[in-house]
């Protein structure tokens, strides 16, 4: 009787998505950098008003 017949073989990629990982990680790193620009300025106006 064979134990791991129910082990799933990693090789079959089953549910796998085509991805593009250097597309994400330019988009994630952009879009936080955007981000954080928007952040910035927007406490440079914050202190040009209150000061």
């Amino acid at each position: 009787m064979d134990a791991n017949h129910h082990v799933i073989d990693p090789r079959e990629h089953i549910n796998e998505e085509p991805r593009n990982d250097l597309f994400d990680l330019m988009n994630g790193f952009f879009g936080m950098l955007t981000f954080m620009f928007v952040i910035f300025f927007g406490m440079v106006i914050v202190k040009f008003i209150a000061g």
